[in-house]
Order: C-alpha cells, then sequence, then structure tokens
C-alpha cells in the first residue's frame, strides 16, 4: 500500500468520522472537531478537509433524504473506509513507538531554581 500522509488536521476530521456512532454529516463533524481540540474552526475549513480525505480514499460520502427542518435540502453523509481505518491504525502504532522511545525523564519538568 502507497502511504500517504496525513496532516494534523485531516487525522483529527478523520478520527472524529471513525469515532461517530450515529451518521456523520459536516456540522456534528464541525461540532465535535471544536469539543474535542477547544479550538474554533470554520465549518468551511472542515468541508474542505472532508472532500478531500474522500478524494485520497479515506473516506466515502453518500446523499441522505431530504428533510423540512433544511428547507428540502439533502445531507451529505461521511463514512470511514477500509483503507481510513488502516491509516489510522498505522498513525497509531507509530505514534505509539515514538512515545515508547522517549526515556521517562525527558518528559519530566525541569526545575528551575532561579
Amino acid at each position: 500500500m502507497k502511504r500517504t500522509f496525513l496532516g494534523e488536521f485531516e487525522e483529527i476530521v478523520l478520527l472524529v468520522v471513525a469515532g461517530c456512532t450515529e451518521e456523520a454529516y459536516g456540522v456534528t463533524i464541525w461540532e465535535r472537531v471544536q469539543e474535542n481540540t477547544g479550538r474554533t474552526i470554520s465549518l468551511s475549513a472542515v468541508h474542505a478537509t472532508l472532500y478531500r480525505l474522500e478524494e485520497k480514499g479515506f473516506l466515502n460520502s453518500e446523499m441522505g433524504g431530504a428533510t423540512a427542518e433544511r428547507g428540502g435540502r439533502r445531507k451529505r453523509f461521511f463514512s470511514i473506509t477500509n483503507y481510513g481505518n488502516r491509516a489510522l491504525q498505522e498513525i497509531n502504532e507509530i505514534r505509539q513507538q515514538l512515545w515508547q522511545a522517549i526515556p521517562a525523564e525527558k518528559l519530566q519538568p525541569k526545575l528551575s531554581f532561579s
């Protein structure tokens, strides 16, 4: 498998979609990204990232039915692909290896005597 690298924001969005227990669409993904990161993010940034992840093969999307609450507009629902799952597993393994390679004393706060 050719390895495609993900940026930090792409990884976060992919993790949010993977973690959704109900159908994931732009607004719910946007809300969860903000909740989990504590950042203020534009909805358009999330949409652009979702479409980019779909182009890369990490996500699939399909249009849902039109609803009255949305003025007859349809929602696009996103789901993670097998390729996206493999990418997240690989990222997690790499991060775990890197964290385990850090000597414990380097993670301790240094005392400053001023």
